[in-house]
């Protein structure tokens, strides 16, 4: 393979063909509920309960035996196997919060947005895993007296996580993917931009463009592009 060091982005496109539904609507809306009401710091101060029930059914379509990874996560997967038994380099970065990478067999990532089946203690920032419901009086086990637990989502207004292990790798990648993502939200609109100023090859890869700031794209449907893109790279 003629790169070395390959980092790839991916959005709400890639699972939405698995039955995950996208983060939000034109009218600002994610599954119904206002965004400031269940994804921000702001809106667990006012309403815990409402924001436990909203995080309780996005954590049980999880355990949907229905909902399983695609061909694109699948791809992926192979392509971090085969790259790094060669002796590649290899990170993926999700904003999403679903767990069908991992269930795909993708093992070097960073979930930058958090992840539905993890919970962190509200004072600690402590996190543990979590599958089933979290309810306002769910005590954590590392604070004296006990604090509250809250979804382990990072939140409008809030830092996304390993920024400094993300802008690191950007840096020193060669190939740079980027897979159903808007390219709207910062900071990962501009993790393209980061990536090509150190001389990465830039791909997007989505149902359409979205800016004209990559050197090349493959468009339409991720579980049909990416495995496409994917078995190029591995059969030069």
């Amino acid at each position: 393979m003629r790169y070395s060091n390959i980092v790839v982005l991916t959005g709400a496109g890639i699972s939405a063909e698995s039955g995950i539904k996208t983060f939000r609507d034109q009218h600002g809306l994610w599954e119904n509920h206002a965004i400031e009401d269940v994804a921000t710091p702001e809106g667990f101060a006012a309403n815990p309960a409402l924001v436990h029930r909203f995080y309780n059914a996005r954590r049980a379509q999880l355990l949907d035996p229905a909902l399983k990874p695609n061909a694109a996560h699948l791809a992926l997967a192979q392509l971090e196997q085969h790259h790094c038994a060669a002796g590649g380099q290899f990170l993926l970065i999700t904003q999403n919060v679903d767990n069908l990478h991992q269930r795909a067999g993708s093992k070097r990532m960073i979930a930058m947005h958090g992840q539905l089946q993890q919970v962190k203690c509200v004072q600690s920032g402590r996190s543990q895993p979590w599958t089933g419901p979290l309810s306002p009086s769910e005590p954590c086990s590392c604070c004296t007296p006990t604090q509250p637990l809250r979804p382990d989502i990072v939140w409008f207004g809030e830092m996304p996580y390993q920024m400094e292990q993300i802008e690191q790798a950007l840096r020193q990648a060669d190939l740079f993917m980027a897979i159903g993502t808007s390219g709207q939200v910062y900071p990962a609109a501009g993790f393209a931009a980061v990536a090509a100023a150190s001389g990465a090859y830039t791909v997007e890869l989505n149902l359409a463009a979205t800016r004209g700031e990559f050197a090349a794209g493959l468009y339409g449907p991720a579980s049909k592009v990416v495995p496409q893109f994917i078995t190029q790279l591995l059969n030069p």
